[in-house]
């Protein structure tokens, strides 16, 4: 471990695919990682809708108090 990053062995992200999830837990002291693998394909049909009203972005993004 360096910093924020932590490096996986080899030997074992050979198990995975790029694009799958790891979910990290301490457990009484104990590191458990977990494994999601990553849905392919999850938008392939996804159409954009059109909204139902126009939105002005000036005044949202004057709501918003950003600047």
């Amino acid at each position: 471990m360096s910093g924020n990053q932590v490096s996986i062995p080899v030997h074992i992200r050979d198990h995975f695919e790029d694009g799958d999830v790891l979910r990290w837990k301490v457990v009484d002291g104990t590191l458990r990682v977990g494994h999601t693998g990553q849905k392919q394909g999850v938008f392939e049909d996804f159409q954009p809708g059109e909204p139902d009203e126009q939105v002005d972005v000036v005044t949202e993004h004057d709501r918003s108090e950003l600047e």
